[in-house]
Formats: structure tokens, sequence, C-alpha cells
């Protein structure tokens, strides 16, 4: 990818990394003091509040540094929530997998994605020094991306088992844990040894399932924009508002069927892409307007799928599947 003059002072960074840390204060210390169930429309309204915010700070990138630069943070910020809904369908099944009460949910939403925030922002850099240093990894990045949506697409249907997975039988295999749970509490004491919880598995599991989902979602950002700065934020924009969006479209994850086709549409043509940045320049638009469109198509698809079955005896939709 040829070098580009990169918009992120140490003081925009700075300014960036003490807003995050602010909302995340307000967040656990206020607004969320208190365990309870996080209803729809309190989801409903958080939602808005960090779309809201993201596209403030996307006009403000647009403004003062250019439409290109601005079309360039949207197309990310647009890749990464619309993977990060995916991300939503394998937390449904990790909590009721794990039998983890409503009340108990966004305690760790809040932890599984605070870690994830300091391990994104570690692959961003690392990534972005590596297509620096060796530009051929970007046909590797984009050949991995074209491998992934193709995967994507031949595994749709396919049901993984959480509590099933490597991850969590090396986490039983190292940390001695009971199936019992003990309030909001990680860790508790059974005879005296100190065992974990379901909620301290679920947690390894958010953490595990979303570096998973950063290992596709990143370089697809990276497709767009080789600004570090511009990945950083479009990234952590998508994620902070990911708990939000959880409790929102829990309910309604069987709804959306046809989204995992979209996805894998967007991987693909942002891993071609990618490949080819060296021979065809596709303008930021053009690339927005794509993957909104295969977006808006997959969603539209779903949702008229749904009303159909909706409206047939007997029909009742199918079980969120994990990807």
């Amino acid at each position: 990818m040829p070098p580009v003059e990169q918009i992120g002072s140490p003081g925009l960074w700075a300014g960036f990394i003490a807003f995050v840390f602010v909302m995340l204060a307000l967040d656990l210390g206020v607004f969320h003091r208190k365990a309870h169930v996080v209803g729809v429309r309190e989801a409903l309204v958080w939602s808005i509040v960090w779309i809201a915010l993201a596209t403030v700070f996307g006009v403000g990138v647009w403004t003062m540094h250019g439409p290109e630069r601005g079309l360039e943070y949207f197309a990310g910020y647009l890749i990464e929530k619309s993977l990060s809904i995916d991300n939503v369908f394998v937390f449904v099944v990790i909590f009721a997998s794990l039998g983890i009460p409503s009340i108990q949910q966004h305690r760790v939403l809040f932890w599984g994605i605070l870690s994830a925030l300091v391990l994104r922002a570690g692959m961003i850099f690392a990534g972005s020094a590596l297509l620096q240093r060796f530009h051929w990894l970007i046909y590797v990045f984009g050949a991995f991306l074209v491998l992934t949506g193709v995967k994507l697409f031949l595994q749709r249907k396919h049901a993984d088992g959480p509590t099933d997975s490597w991850a969590m039988r090396l986490v039983r295999r190292l940390i001695p844990s009971t199936d019992r749970l003990d309030g909001a509490n990680f860790f508790t004491r059974v005879d005296g040894r100190l065992l974990a919880t379901p909620l301290f598995l679920a947690l390894v599991l958010v953490e595990f399932t979303d570096v998973i989902f950063a290992v596709d979602s990143i370089p697809a950002i990276f497709a767009v924009t080789s600004d570090p700065f511009i990945v950083f934020t479009s990234n952590i924009f998508a994620i902070l508002g990911l708990r939000s969006l959880y409790f929102l479209l829990a309910d309604l994850a069987d709804r959306f069927r046809y989204l995992k086709v979209g996805l894998a549409f967007v991987l693909v043509f942002v891993g071609v892409k990618m490949s080819a940045v060296d021979f065809v320049k596709v303008p930021p638009l053009a690339s927005l307007a794509v993957i909104a469109g295969i977006l808006g198509v997959a969603v539209a698809a779903s949702l008229m799928r749904s009303r159909a079955a909706a409206g047939t005896p007997g029909g009742a939709g199918t079980p969120p599947t994990a990807r």
C-alpha cells in the first residue's frame, strides 16, 4: 500500500484515548453502577448515542482532513460495525451455553470489551508497522480476507459449540472452575479452593471470540485505509457500541439469517480490493457504496424472509448460528 500522510497527531491520539476512558468510566461508574437487566429501550438509546458519537467524529475527520479521509473512516466503521453484529450472535450462544443470567451479562461484556480495546490496539499498530515495512503482506492479507469470506459463506449454517472449543478446554485445564454462579463474582471459594465461576469462563470466551473476529475485521479496514488513526478510531467506536448492540439484537438474532452471506461478500470484496490496490484504485465513496449496498440487501432479504416465515403456520424461524 503506497505511503500516505497520517492524520493522527500525538494530541489527537491522546485526546481520543482520554475520551474512551471517560466514556468507559461513566458507563461502569455512573450508568451501570448497580447491576440490572438492560432492556430494549435502554439498549436502543445507548446504540443511538454511540452511533451519533461515531458519526460526529467522522464528520470532524471529514471537515478537518477532507472528504477522502472522512469516507475512509465511515467505510471502516461500517465494516467493523457489520462484522460486530456477527459477534452478537456468538455472544448469545455463549451466555445461553453457560447459563449466564441477563443481569450479569453487561458485566461480562464490559470487561471483555475493555480488554478487547487493548488487544485490538496492539493488533492495529502491529499490522500498520508490518504493512509499512513489508508491502507484499498486503497481498497476503487480501487473499486471507477472500478465503475467510468464502469459508464464512460455505459454513453460514454451521453452529459451533463455544463451551467445547479448544480455548475453553485449555482454560478449564489450567484454571480450576465450578459450574456454580456466585453473583457477579468471577471467582468463588468452594471447600476452601478458589475456583473460576461460569462468569469468568464466559469472559474468556468473549475475549477469544473477539480476537478471532479481529483477525478478520482489522485487515478488512486496512483494505480501505492505511492510516492507523482512522483504522483505530473506526474500530474502537464500533466496539464501544457492541454491548448496547448485543442487548438490542440478542432476541432478534434469528431474523438476520442472510447477514452471514452479506458479510461473506463484504470480506471477499475488500479482500479483492486490497490485493488489487497497486493496480486498481477504488475511490472511498465507491467502497462505501458497495459495502453499504451489500449489507442493505442482506438485511432487507433477512427481514422479508422473517416476515414470510412469521406469516406461515409453524414458521418461527431458525436458531441463531455462531461462526
